[in-house]
């Protein structure tokens, strides 16, 4: 059982159990809810306690966590860890690596590697992913250790990714086109009228040999939102002949999750991390004399 401790700021003199959990702690309605289930799974000072309980400026609130009955089966497969502590494991996602398995391959996916790293190290995890990247990008994937977190960072993370696209694109500037899901497809999106908001901000950083390196930061995290973004402007990732590129370049679309600024659930410290390129994205970047660690 994970347990977090807060201590109660000047702010929230007076404020009830329920009030400084959703608020300052960030705990979802649904955690509350089954925390309130758990024996001693609210205490204040020790001792358990109800949400509408009065706190003081100092005193220690304590969120027992119930222990996690449902965990992948673990498959021996390697991860580079870039950050783990009792609570986050941050990793570099190799390309061709799904998130989950799918019926009929159990195995080799990112949540069946987390499952085995855990076990080594004896923790037994559900597998959180606080967002999720596609079987052919690369690049830093956050995954929660427990339900608090989890919620705590659910569109709480500011991710940079890095793309090379297609054609001459120069200057800076924002995609806002709904996405849909393709007709007669169960993949493939599109831009559509009828489609779930999606926003994209795109920087250019340089242009040669018909390709760009490009910056991108997203308000919204649609399947494939970069991808179908970029080809809907008709500039396509290359490497992604999915939505239109070439695959003369690259093997897979060329997008990297490069880096993610967030503040610690738990520590309230500031995090900032970095994946560094894999050996395919590091040699298509040398076609546009970049070279990024």
């Amino acid at each position: 059982m994970r347990t977090l401790t807060f201590t109660v700021p000047a702010e929230y003199e007076g404020c009830r159990l329920k009030g400084f959990l959703r608020g300052y702690c960030n705990v979802s309605a649904r955690l509350l809810v089954k925390l309130k289930r758990v024996p001693n799974g609210l205490c204040v000072n020790g001792t358990h306690a109800a949400v509408v309980s009065l706190l003081r400026a100092g005193d220690n609130v304590c969120l027992n966590l119930p222990q996690d009955e449902e965990t992948a089966v673990p498959s021996e497969v390697p991860i580079s860890v870039l950050y783990e502590d009792a609570d986050l494991l941050a990793v570099n996602k190799p390309a061709g690596m799904a998130m989950y398995p799918v019926p009929g391959s159990d195995s080799g996916t990112l949540s069946n590697a987390a499952a085995f790293h855990w076990r080594g190290a004896g923790e037994s995890c559900r597998f959180r992913p606080v967002y999720r990247l596609d079987k052919n990008t690369s690049g830093i994937v956050i995954i929660a250790k427990n339900s608090y977190i989890a919620a705590a960072l659910s569109h709480n993370i500011q991710k940079e990714y890095i793309a090379v696209c297609e054609g001459i694109l120069l200057g800076e500037g924002t995609i806002d086109s709904p996405i849909a899901l393709a007709p007669g497809s169960k993949i493939q999106r599109m831009v559509s009228p009828c489609g779930e908001a999606a926003v994209t901000h795109w920087q250019s950083v340089c242009s040669k040999n018909d390709l760009t390196f490009l910056k991108i930061h997203l308000e919204t995290g649609r399947t494939h939102q970069i991808r179908v973004h970029l080809s809907s402007i008709f500039h396509p990732l290359s490497g992604d002949d999915l939505y239109g590129g070439h695959l003369d370049k690259i093997g897979r679309q060329a997008l990297h999750c490069h880096s993610a600024r967030l503040i610690h659930p738990v520590t309230k410290e500031p995090l900032f991390l970095q994946a560094p390129l894999p050996e395919d994205f590091v040699l298509l970047l040398r076609e546009l004399n970049v070279v990024i660690a």
